[in-house]
């Protein structure tokens, strides 16, 4: 599925995966998250080889509807977790206001739209303050302004939790508008076709920054490796 795919990830990037369908975006995600073993090479976090999912990692899956516990209130959702009962109550609190779902806390998944089901997913996964938050497609099934409040809300949180993002999505102005550094896969099996970083500033905006000629040229380098059109 890959051919000689290498790579590395600077602590505290925001980088993105983008490429055809098909091409292995999920998968190779899975690989680095530990889920599914390599048949050749290996990948490293911190040096240190990973074979099974590391603590420092969590997953956000694409599916936002079968990663949350339908049977479990927000609140029980975030806290699935954490161990620690001193800090349970706490962090559980803190990161649902962080992901603005206060007044919610007692509400089942049933109840919540599908942009705010995605919020618990990621409440969930950074109140066990993983070093590493693997994204894979996750706001590919909400509709339009509600992928702009997400994507504003990941970049923030990135940033104040001084994060290291993998992000993966087949969207290409999501890839520019929030990444710090895009990977375009092309070709079968898959290969880096383009390693790019995005020199657009933070913080970004969701009309000014799509106007900007850095992301407008950006936008159609990927767009054409994608599509195979150069």
């Amino acid at each position: 599925m890959f051919e000689d795919l290498r790579f590395d990830i600077a602590e505290g990037e925001f980088l993105t995966i983008v490429g055809p369908s098909g091409c292995g975006k999920s998968t190779l995600l899975k690989i680095i998250a530990g889920l599914v073993a390599p048949s050749s090479g290996s990948v490293r976090l911190r040096g240190a080889p990973v074979s099974a999912p590391p603590r420092e990692m969590i997953y956000v899956f694409q599916q936002y509807e079968k990663s949350i516990f339908p049977w479990l209130s927000v609140r029980d959702n975030v806290a699935f977790g954490l161990r620690d009962a001193r800090e349970r109550t706490e962090r559980t609190r803190r990161f649902i206001e962080r992901v603005h779902l206060e007044g919610y806390e007692s509400y089942y998944p049933s109840q919540l739209s599908g942009g705010m089901q995605q919020r618990v997913a990621l409440a969930r996964a950074l109140a066990c303050q993983p070093a590493v938050l693997l994204m894979d497609e996750p706001f590919s099934a909400v509709d339009a302004l509600t992928r702009a409040s997400l994507q504003q809300l990941v970049l923030e949180l990135w940033q104040e939790l001084r994060l290291t993002v993998l992000f993966v999505t087949h969207d290409v102005d999501e890839a520019v508008f929030v990444s710090s550094r895009v990977l375009a896969l092309a070709g079968r099996p898959a290969r880096v076709d383009i390693d790019r970083p995005i020199e657009l500033p933070y913080p970004r905006d969701p009309v000014r920054s799509h106007e900007d000629p850095r992301f407008i040229a950006r936008r159609s380098e990927l767009y054409l490796s994608i599509t195979g059109a150069r």
